[in-house]
């Protein structure tokens, strides 16, 4: 009786290391299928597990050394940042008499830029006009308050291109409107 309790013990005993050893491949093939082509290159099925478990190590140690290194970026960038990004806007606002009419021509399509004061006001939709009128068909527009300013961009495109839009005269009547 004692034989055959020996005997399927030593059964069990292998058919739970043979379960785990599955279990194990299984998760090693998993880890290896998560690597990046770059890391283990074109010889991935030609390695061995050892050498897999190896490489995802390696690569898991550089992400970590790259995640800290961002860190360490974005923290010195943080404390850096905020007296150097508002010393240049207090610089650029300084300097800046409001309204502001900016026009870029990029051939077949242009870009508006209004900054305005909270207290000046137009209405929107008659800009959207004076380029219509101009022959631009406006594709994008969107606008954003900072302190009290409130910047316009319009993003339009040539109707007809054979035409064009005469961007000066549409900065004239932008100016007209606005000021």
């Amino acid at each position: 009786m004692q034989k055959s309790n020996g005997e399927s013990s030593s059964l069990d005993r292998k058919t739970v290391e043979r379960n785990r050893r599955i279990h194990m491949k299984g998760l090693c093939l998993k880890l290896a299928s998560l690597l990046p082509p770059h890391v283990c290159k074109p010889t991935k099925d030609m390695l061995s597990q050892q050498d897999q478990l190896e490489l995802a190590a390696c690569y898991i140690k550089q992400l970590r050394e790259r995640v800290e290194g961002l860190q360490r970026a974005k923290e010195e960038q943080a404390t850096t940042a905020p007296r150097a990004s508002s010393s240049a806007m207090t610089s650029l606002m300084i300097g800046l008499s409001l309204p502001v009419v900016e026009l870029r021509d990029f051939g077949s399509s242009i870009e508006v830029v209004l900054i305005s004061g909270l207290n000046k006001n137009f209405m929107f939709y008659e800009v959207i006009n004076v380029l219509g009128e101009e022959g631009a068909e406006v594709v994008s527009a969107s606008y954003s308050t900072v302190g009290d300013k409130v910047f316009h961009t319009i993003h339009a495109q040539v109707r007809f291109s054979r035409v064009g839009v005469e961007t000066s005269r549409v900065w004239k009547r932008l100016q007209e409107l606005i000021c």
